[in-house]
């Protein structure tokens, strides 16, 4: 992102923006400059912490995200001053006050009356010559208005009699004020303070709302600034249904007192009623309308944003969930009448066999019958030790096949309940036929539903994140923000967890900073000619992998087993010399690394001596102490594992008061749906989420999360089941 001069730089690094006020200068400095180097977001926040000052991929995105708002704003900033010098109208003032707008909307409102616009009554009253005397009635005169008006009565011009000339100054008059920015900038936060968001069912719409979705909505009011995000997505939605008629209401006395003060102030005399008039209609016609048009798409934005943020935070956490390593897995895809679809990997994800059974009907009673046999001989021939059911169609009935051979088994065998969202698109796409040409769709959804359970994030970045079922309005917010967002968090993902660049699949190394889907596929076709890689180094013969790319991709880049043990932490190989003298002085061989005699050492280092010795920042020491110490390390190993059943509940089982845990599968602004091991997921209310107050759900749970919960109620004619995780008198 190249910067387009000093001064941008300049006003970005002053923290003046509330957003950024956090950051030192000499912070937002560095980041630019790294950025402009080619740098990528996670190599500057792995890698480059001590001209950072350590700061993480949020901070830098909001630093990067703040340098194209400004970027944004002075190229406006300039067309606008270009285009009213060209008119020969920039004043001083104007000029100041253009360029000290902080934002877009301020840019605008000062262009407004330089904007060319379409004939209006007020361009055709100016140009009839009415323009001077608009000019000479904002004086106050106190003399008769009429015998000057009189003046400028021309037949000739459209303009036969004084209330014609009168009409055409309430024009001028009207529409400069409406183009004022101090009027409209005022009339914009006295709305948003004060006014509210109404909506009312649309006379006849009733029928089109059959399930009453948005009966909530049908007569509704809330101020502009306390409505929350989920609330204006929704009746947006039911208002481009055309169930809703919505709008924004404001008493206008205030405004009109404001117009009173700024227009007529102390003056007295016979102009003051028809400037008090043209005000009041610049209100009425052009003011409110525009303001209320800018303050619904303010609240849409915000709320877009927002929807936007839930979406990925959700997808964070969906993407690290623990993987479940070392297992070998089988992955279930329930159907009734097309049979369930078994496969099953090996502990390392390979594919080994398929099978299709049908335990359901309406398959007859002979397939019935051999469905159980069949199912059982996969679990023994194979060792299989887990079990991964998608959530989808029948898998109710499949959870109770399941559950009963598992009765009958000597040996522990457990199954999972898995979210299976998008396993069809992922089945359906290119990249599947690619890598499972031999297999049916259903077939290779059921590897997908196996692999989702022994590494989400491997298996999840194969798919649309917009199809992984974890957002809230996704389809309603605007599409290339959401995937803007949603390709920064499964970036921001994959590089915190890093890849095992001889496994990794094209999809997941296309993720790695630095690489791109050429460079993500020479690897993997490298790797398929010449063997294993061996060494981080001999990435460097991947054809298209130039320096620049090798060296913001190799630190995320893991080989297990290879020459050099190093090469299986996150030390970047530009801190590996470093490494090895820190390594020597501690008389400990590269093979001792993760051991925990070395492990003690390092905790014990004086850190300021070392990194003194060694000519490296504190920080990179520091990162080069965590990954001597645990080598290989996984961040998802920390996060909760997956709840393992072997037992069915149905919804018939519950009462209220049962203590059950469950993993939370949604997390949205009114609460988190919970996954308790029944068909229909359970809603936890904002209000159920803990004994205190509680604002934001997602700071109490995060997807993947194993709680404990009770049940609340239960509507089995609905579908519905309340949960709560408060303890004070849940019973």
């Amino acid at each position: 992102m190249a910067r387009e001069n000093e001064e941008q730089l300049s006003a970005l690094a002053r923290p003046v923006h509330q957003q950024l006020s956090q950051y030192r200068v000499q912070q937002i400095q560095a980041v630019l400059t790294l950025m402009d180097e080619g740098n990528t977001v996670p190599f500057i926040a792995r890698y480059r912490k001590e001209r950072t000052g350590s700061l993480d991929e949020v901070a830098i995105r909001e630093i990067e995200d703040e340098a194209n708002r400004l970027s944004k704003l002075n190229k406006r900033r300039q067309d606008v001053l270009k285009t009213i010098a060209d008119q020969q109208a920039l004043t001083p003032q104007l000029k100041q006050n253009l360029e000290h707008a902080t934002t877009l909307q301020q840019v605008e409102d000062l262009y407004l009356p330089y904007k060319k616009k379409r004939q209006t009554k007020a361009t055709i009253a100016a140009q009839h010559g009415l323009k001077p005397l608009a000019e000479w009635l904002l004086t106050f005169p106190q003399e008769n208005l009429d015998a000057r008006a009189r003046q400028y009565v021309k037949p000739e011009q459209d303009l036969p009699d004084l209330a014609a000339v009168w009409d055409g100054v309430h024009e001028i008059l009207a529409e400069t004020f409406s183009e004022q920015a101090a009027f409209r900038e005022w009339i914009r936060h006295y709305t948003w303070q004060h006014g509210e968001l109404t909506s009312k069912l649309r006379r006849g719409a009733k029928d089109r709302d059959e399930q009453q979705v948005y009966a909530t909505y049908y007569e509704f009011n809330q101020r502009l600034n306390q409505l929350p995000p989920y609330r204006v997505l929704a009746i947006n939605r039911g208002e481009r249904e055309k169930i809703l008629s919505v709008g924004i209401d404001i008493d206008a006395t205030s405004i009109l007192q404001y117009g009173h003060f700024r227009l007529v102030g102390q003056h007295k005399g016979p102009a003051v009623a028809k400037i008090e008039a043209a005000f009041a209609d610049a209100y009425k016609r052009f003011l409110g309308p525009a303001i209320e048009r800018e303050l619904r798409r303010q609240l849409t934005d915000r709320a877009d944003e927002h929807a936007i943020q839930v979406f990925g935070n959700n997808l964070y956490h969906l993407l690290m969930q623990a993987p479940l390593k070392g297992k070998v897995v089988m992955g279930f895809d329930p159907a009734y009448r097309t049979g369930c679809k078994l496969a099953i990997m090996d502990a390392n994800g390979r594919f080994l066999t398929k099978q299709v059974i049908y335990p359901h009907k309406p398959a007859s009673g002979k397939q019935r019958a051999a469905a159980g046999p069949a199912f059982k001989q996969l679990l023994e021939q194979y060792h299989v030790e887990m079990i991964a059911i998608g959530n989808g169609t029948a898998s109710r009935e499949s959870e109770e096949f399941v559950s009963d051979i598992l009765k009958t088994l000597d040996h522990p065998v457990y199954y999972v309940l898995v979210n299976e969202a998008g396993a069809s698109v992922y089945s359906a796409s290119a990249n599947a036929r690619a890598e499972f040409s031999d297999l049916h769709v259903e077939e290779r959804s059921a590897v997908s539903i196996g692999r989702r359970l022994q590494d989400p994030l491997a298996e999840l970045v194969k798919i649309d994140p917009k199809a992984v079922g974890v957002g809230q309005y996704q389809h309603d917010v605007p599409e290339k923000a959401l995937d803007e967002q949603l390709d920064r968090i499964v970036e921001t993902a994959v590089n915190q967890v890093g890849v095992n660049v001889n496994t990794a699949s094209p999809e997941l190394l296309t993720h790695i900073s630095g690489l791109t889907a050429t460079t993500a596929q020479n690897i993997v076709t490298y790797r398929n000619d010449n063997g294993a890689f061996a060494s981080r180094k001999e990435l460097q013969k991947v054809p298209r992998l130039g320096p620049k790319a090798y060296q913001q991709s190799v630190g995320f880049l893991r080989i297990i087993g290879g020459q050099d043990p190093l090469d299986n932490t996150d030390i970047h190989p530009e801190s590996y010399s470093a490494t090895r003298q820190l390594l020597q002085g501690l008389t400990a061989e590269r093979a001792a690394i993760g051991t925990p005699k070395l492990q003690q050492e390092l905790a014990q280092l004086n850190q300021d001596k070392w990194a003194a010795e060694l000519g490296v920042g504190r920080e990179t020491l520091a990162d080069i102490i965590a990954g001597l110490s645990k080598p290989g390390r996984d961040l998802r190993d920390t996060m909760p594992a997956p709840l393992l059943r072997q037992d069915v509940l149905t919804m018939a089982d519950l009462k209220p008061g049962m203590e059950l845990q469950g993993t939370v599968r949604n997390v949205v602004d009114f609460g988190a749906f919970v996954d308790i091991g029944v068909k229909q997921d359970g809603l936890v209310h904002i209000s159920q989420l803990a004994d205190h107050y509680v604002s934001d759900p997602s700071v109490e749970v995060t997807i993947g999360d194993v709680v404990t919960v009770w049940v609340l109620t239960v509507d089995e004619n609905r579908q519905r089941i309340q949960l709560t995780m408060r303890t004070d008198g849940h019973d």
